[in-house]
C-alpha cells in the first residue's frame, strides 16, 4: 500500500505564517496509516496505464511547492523525476482544503470569515443582499448530515427572503429527520 499526494509533506510544527485561531497545518499520522504502508508526497499523477481492461500502473512526476516574488505558491515539475507504481487497486480520497471563494469575493464582494470561510448571519445570509451560503463553504469542511441540514434551512432562508413572508417550508425537526 502506497499513498500519494499532490502536496509536499507539511511540516511537523506549526509555521510562523500559521498562527492561531488558523487549522494547525502539521504532519500528521492517523492510525490507519500507522498500521503501515507508504506515503509519498509532492508526486503528480501523469497517466494510469492498464491491460487487458484492468489498471496495472500509475505514472507520475515529483513537484515542488515554488513561491515566485509576487505570485501565489506553484507547483513545478522537477526534471527528470518521473516515477512508475505498479498497482493493482486505486482509491481516490481527494480531501478537502477549503471552499473556492475567489468568484464571490471578486464578483459579488461577499465577505469572508476568519477561517476563510463565506460569513453569514443565523438565516446563512452572506454580506451581500439576496445572497445565502451553506455546508462546507460556510461551514468549513464538516459531516454530510450538518451540510443537508443547514442546506434545508438556507432554503427556508431564501424562501422568506423571495416571497417577504414566513416560509411555508417544514420547521427543523418536525416534517424530516433531522432534529
Amino acid at each position: 500500500m502506497t499513498q500519494v499526494e499532490l502536496m509536499p509533506a507539511p511540516p511537523t510544527v506549526r509555521a510562523e505564517g500559521n498562527p492561531w485561531p488558523r487549522w494547525p497545518l502539521i504532519f500528521r499520522t492517523s492510525s490507519s496509516q500507522e498500521e503501515g504502508g507508504a506515503r509519498e508526497f509532492g508526486l503528480m499523477t501523469k497517466r494510469l496505464e492498464g491491460e487487458d481492461g484492468k489498471l496495472r500502473r500509475l505514472h507520475a512526476v515529483k513537484v515542488e511547492l515554488r513561491r515566485e516574488a509576487g505570485g501565489a505558491p506553484r507547483l513545478v515539475e522537477v526534471p527528470g523525476s518521473e516515477v512508475v507504481y505498479e498497482v493493482d487497486l486505486l482509491v481516490l480520497a481527494m480531501g478537502f482544503t477549503g471552499p473556492d471563494t475567489g468568484k464571490l469575493t471578486e464578483q459579488l464582494g461577499v465577505k469572508l470569515n476568519a477561517r476563510g470561510n463565506v460569513q453569514v448571519d443565523a438565516r446563512f445570509a452572506t454580506s451581500v443582499d439576496g445572497v445565502f451560503s451553506a455546508g462546507d463553504t460556510s461551514r468549513g469542511a464538516s459531516l454530510i448530515v450538518w451540510a443537508i441540514s443547514d442546506g434545508r434551512e438556507a432554503a427556508k432562508a431564501v424562501d422568506t427572503y423571495l416571497s417577504r413572508e414566513g416560509s411555508t417550508l417544514p420547521t427543523r425537526g418536525k416534517d424530516h429527520a433531522f432534529g
